[in-house]
């Protein structure tokens, strides 16, 4: 059974929005990114392009924290492309804390050649150009990309969003999800479990980039309809 249309799903036009942003961003990669465009809010889900997008950070406050791995593999409902994967690292400005290099396991050594972000940003745009990103939890990676094209291009970086963290939000408030009266755990590896997708290692960026992946194309093939138009499901 499909998944119902979000009210705010219903009044979002990501087209006009692109071809506002086009105007308004400074000359340069982003501005090129919006004028690229985005497809038609009445494309069939089975036809958008999907591209799905991990990253790991030094904390989790976009504010003050960075971005330091990102992982990308393009996607569509049936199909994950892994011979299209992208990965990049790149060196903070601040020096990583234990606490997070406990979670993401990247260490000052990895990191002292790497690039810094604004200089492997303007790439990392052109393969997000023209696509809906698939991501698990959309407050991490739209923020921190929103955050960092702030700070590089002084204008916000937005792009369209199938989470796969809200879908399955709104799956597990339907009655045949509910055991016992306890809500169900939105993790990424908790999620992938009840749909019996492989266990593999948590907080590498690419690694993540296809455990989304894999977990979108389990709830499409449960709960989503294909032939639906992507604005039913884009945020």
């Amino acid at each position: 059974m499909p998944l119902s249309k979000n009210k705010q799903n219903e009044v979002q036009d990501w087209q006009a929005m692109f071809a506002q942003w086009a105007l308004d961003a400074p000359e340069g990669p982003l501005k090129r990114y919006y004028e690229a465009g985005i497809i038609s809010p009445d494309t069939p889900l089975k036809d958008t392009p999907l591209l799905s997008l991990d990253l790991e950070t030094t904390g989790l406050d976009p504010s003050k924290d960075e971005i330091i791995s990102l992982g990308l593999i393009p996607l569509n409902h049936k199909t994950i492309r892994c011979n299209g994967a992208k990965y990049w690292i790149a060196k903070p400005v601040c020096s990583l804390n234990a606490e997070s290099v406990t979670i993401h396991e990247i260490t000052h050594t990895e990191l002292a050649q790497a690039p810094r972000l604004h200089a492997i940003l303007d790439d990392i745009l052109g393969a997000l150009a023209g696509q809906v990103v698939v991501v698990h939890c959309v407050s991490i990676e739209r923020q921190f990309l929103l955050e960092a094209a702030l700070k590089i291009y002084g204008f916000p970086l937005y792009f369209p969003v199938l989470d796969t963290m809200d879908i399955e939000r709104q799956v597990t408030f339907k009655p045949w999800w509910k055991r016992f009266g306890r809500p169900l755990s939105l993790r990424l590896d908790a999620c992938r479990q009840r749909y019996g997708l492989p266990r593999y290692k948590a907080h590498h960026a690419l690694t993540d980039a296809l455990s989304s992946a894999e977990l979108l194309q389990a709830q499409i093939a449960y709960h989503m309809d294909p032939d639906a138009n992507i604005s039913a499901y884009w945020v």
